[in-house]
């Protein structure tokens, strides 16, 4: 005979969290200190408390959950709650990310609409270019130097290897645009320190938040190393098939010079520089050798592509002979970037 059940045959185990009355109520963190990011690793930040203070301080934090997925990165100033002694074992929380002066974005490629945020609060972006082995790369020399005009940065090219070619046409292209150039190659010694016009590099760095950017094997490395001596960022090489360098820094780092001089921030190498997220018209004034041709001579709706009816690019690069191949390259820089923002490249 098969036994009935009613309500007293039922057994409920009461739930704490579930009768805990729900609150949109957070914390305010009043006793939050200030901190700056300057490492990020595996969910785990590098901080640095009571900045040039006389308790300046690291200390190791994570991410509050009620910043949800708002990403921290080197360079940001953080609020922060908890142990911030720095003793092994210490753990603190971010829990308020600082308004940014600036940040400096990229994406996967042209198309991808996902912001990558590399860099906070940074004021120059150090675009390091390698003269020889690997080939310096215009195209994305001009896409470093669009991200910084839209992250209103000051874009300084820094061109390596000086020792293997002559930095004179580069120099030339981009010193028009008022684009900085610094320009070093290895000294007769031995060792980081033997970097030919790396005082002229410091003198660039003094006073600001610099941000390294460019391909793997371009020496980037071996310049933090030679500004920062106690940094020992670790230095690749370049494949001689290939061509192409090998990571050596796997994320993020802020490393202050020598005497409190300034910050430089060293990324991992790139081989892409995204600009889905930058405008045409922000592309445009980058190119501040065409913008302004573009203002005084092209109709209203030009596209600027090559099949554009009466865009005065083409007529400019004519106009001078004896810089139609540099203003060639330039336009025809513009031109890819263009067509690769807008997917057809």
């Amino acid at each position: 005979m098969r036994r009935s059940y009613d309500e007293s045959d039922v057994r409920s185990r009461p739930n704490p969290k579930a009768n805990r009355p729900r609150t949109k109520l957070r914390p305010d963190h009043a006793d939050a200190g200030r901190a700056l990011v300057i490492g990020v690793d595996r969910g785990r930040y590098r901080i640095l408390v009571h900045e040039d203070g006389p308790d300046e301080r690291e200390a190791i934090a994570m991410k509050a959950r009620e910043l949800g997925r708002e990403r921290v990165v080197c360079g940001d100033q953080v609020d922060v709650v908890g142990d911030v002694s720095g003793r092994d074992g210490s753990l603190s929380r971010i829990v308020r990310i600082a308004e940014r002066s600036t940040v400096l974005r990229r994406t996967a490629d042209d198309v991808d609409p996902v912001e990558r945020v590399i860099v906070a609060n940074a004021d120059q972006l150090v675009i390091v270019t390698a003269l020889a082995d690997p080939e310096p790369r215009t195209r994305m020399i001009d896409r470093c130097v669009v991200a910084a005009y839209d992250a209103r940065m000051r874009a300084l090219l820094c061109l390596t290897k000086a020792d293997l070619a002559d930095p004179a046409p580069l120099v030339r292209m981009y010193e028009p645009l008022g684009v900085d150039v610094v320009v070093i190659g290895r000294g007769r010694g031995a060792g980081p320190a033997s970097v030919d016009g790396l005082e002229q590099v410091r003198a660039e760095l003094v006073g600001r938040t610099s941000v390294l950017v460019g391909h793997s094997g371009v020496g980037k490395s071996t310049l933090v190393n030679a500004l920062v001596p106690d940094a020992l960022r670790a230095v690749g090489v370049v494949n001689d098939v290939t061509g192409r360098g090998r990571h050596t820094s796997s994320s993020a780092v802020a490393l202050r010079l020598p005497g409190h001089e300034g910050w430089v921030i060293d990324t991992p190498g790139v081989r892409s520089f995204g600009l889905a997220h930058v405008g045409i018209e922000t592309i445009l004034g980058a190119f501040s050798d065409l913008a302004t041709v573009v203002e005084e001579r092209c109709p209203r709706g030009c596209t600027h592509t090559e099949d554009a009816p009466d865009c005065a690019l083409d007529l400019w690069v004519a106009q001078d002979p004896a810089r139609s191949e540099q203003r060639a390259e330039r336009l025809d820089s513009l031109r890819r970037l263009l067509a690769s923002r807008a997917g057809e490249a």
